[in-house]
Formats: C-alpha cells, structure tokens, sequence
C-alpha cells in the first residue's frame, strides 16, 4: 500500500512540475517577446504578398515558431531563415520543412535574433508583441540596408511609417 501511494505521490509531483515549468516558459517567453502565437494560414500568405517577394530576396522570421512563414517563403522559392528560442518549435519546423520538401531553401536556428545579424535579409517578418517593437525597430535601423522590406503582424514600429 506504502508503494502505491509513494508512486502517485510522484506522479502529483512529475504533474505540479510540469504545469509549473508551462507557466514559467509562458511569461517568461511573454517578458522576452518569445510568446508563440501561430499566424493563421490566410495572413501567412498575406504578408508574403506584402512583402512582394522578388527573385534575389532573401526572408528571415524573428521568432519564426511553428515555421510556417518561412515554409511558405520557401515553397515560393525565397531563401528563408527563421530564429526560435524554442528548441521543441526549431525541431518541428525542421520536421514540417523537410515533409514540405523545402529543406534546402527553409533553415530554423534555435537562437536568440537579438543577437542575430539581419544585415543579410532584405526581406524580414515579425510577429512581435508590442513592448519590444521600439527596440526592435533600432536594431533594424541599423543593421537592415536601404530598401529592405519589414512585414509586421499585428504591432507596428513606432516610428516607422508603414505602407500597406
């Protein structure tokens, strides 16, 4: 009987962990921006066709996710990155890449793109959430060349006006 209860008592404690651990990632990926939130597959492509993806581009996704925008860049032919600090997210878009058949074109680094260099991209997609835009925006004054195009979902740059 001892035995019994000793192996639920563990259980109860695996389970408290684990619901822990889930709250903890979610607003500590709230307070650094990382909060995953997936773009429905119609406004994946809309902001595709907004960016106005042209032969020579190249996209990269600031907390890519689940990879979709970059898949879907890559099915369109553009070279796409995505960065993801989250390591179970970076597997599965590496998964949905490669069933895609569009490994060679979609890469996921699991990183944080603060400490990216995005001075390659011309074309760069955020989903980000409001309190980090304004940081955001100067690291893409600096390090974006001239022309490039920058795709927001939902929270805009503060300073920038946008086009469409």
């Amino acid at each position: 009987m001892f035995v019994y209860y000793r192996e639920m008592l563990g259980i109860l404690l695996y389970l408290a962990i684990m619901v822990a651990a889930g709250v903890a990632a979610y607003f500590l990926g709230l307070m650094n921006g990382a909060l995953y939130v997936p773009t429905d597959p119609k406004m994946t492509e809309d902001m595709l066709d907004v960016a106005m993806l042209a032969s020579g581009d190249k996209l990269v996704d600031l907390g890519s996710g689940d990879g979709r925008l970059v898949i879907a860049a890559a099915k369109r032919g553009i070279p796409a990155v995505g960065y993801e600090i989250n390591p179970l997210l970076v597997f599965i878009s590496r998964r949905k890449a490669r069933a895609a058949g569009v490994e060679e074109l979609a890469t996921f680094y699991r990183r944080d793109f603060w400490h990216a260099d995005l001075s390659a991209y011309s074309v760069v997609m955020v989903f980000g959430i409001g309190h980090i835009m304004a940081r955001l925006e100067r690291k893409l004054d600096k390090e974006l060349a001239s022309g490039s195009r920058v795709v927001c979902n939902l929270f805009a740059l503060p300073n920038w006006k946008g086009k469409k």
